[in-house]
């Protein structure tokens, strides 16, 4: 990967003062972090995303009128390069999963290490979800039949999933099972290269992100279920 020429720009959203404070302090510590504004509600975050164009977002979900996941749905709609984190207290949250199905690339808790914060931010940087696949599996499994289905999208998913070859088909069924990359190649007797070469032949026909996202579209078309 060409090493990037400018400092990863952070929006940070919370409604608590104290905490954006301390997230601040954590990341401007770095040297190729810069956070370029903070936003108390989900209203000024869309605002502030629309205006100061973030690398990445860290964002609040539970927040007083605007939520963190509409705003991070309406974010991904207008700026569809900002990667976004949801912050959450629980490790397996609806809220954490209404904000991936949204568009976030990950979740991250709230009292996570240092290091984490930050391997998180350069991870979906990257072009990776911070989330694994078995993690967003798990949170279908709670929380799927839980929050509403998207009111559009059915016809034109069957459509892209119907573009895929069997052995695509087989692996990205797999792929919503939760498996790495490395079971993917014991199940399919495949190097991992050639695994991660149909991964993304997958992502990239399915006009999908990351493998998260795949995740959860085989949730929302019924390949599988909760």
């Amino acid at each position: 990967m060409t090493p990037r020429s400018a400092p990863i720009s952070i929006l940070l959203v919370d409604d608590q003062a104290l905490l954006r404070v301390g997230f601040r302090m954590v990341l401007e510590a770095e040297d190729d972090f810069t956070v370029v504004g903070e936003a108390s509600d989900g209203a000024q975050a869309i605002a502030l995303a629309a205006r100061l164009n973030p690398d990445v977002v860290l964002m609040d979900v539970r927040m007083p009128g605007v939520d963190g996941i509409e705003a991070t749905r309406q974010i991904m709609a207008a700026q569809p390069e900002t990667r976004i984190i949801i912050l959450t207290t629980f490790d397996l949250d609806e809220y954490a999963f209404g904000g991936l199905r949204a568009g976030a690339s990950g979740f991250l808790l709230k009292n996570a290490e240092p290091g984490e914060l930050i391997a998180a931010i350069r991870t979906v940087v990257s072009g990776e979800a911070s989330v694994s696949p078995r993690v967003t599996r798990r949170l279908l499994d709670l929380f799927g039949t839980k929050l509403p289905q998207p009111e559009t999208g059915g016809a034109s998913n069957a459509m892209a999933l119907a573009a895929l070859t069997d052995r695509e088909t087989e692996v990205f069924l797999a792929i919503a099972e939760g498996l790495s990359n490395t079971e993917l190649a014991e199940r399919f007797f495949l190097s991992e290269s050639t695994v991660k070469t149909h991964v993304g032949r997958i992502l990239h026909k399915l006009g999908l992100r990351d493998r998260v996202q795949a995740v959860i579209l085989a949730y929302e078309v019924g390949l599988v279920g909760s």
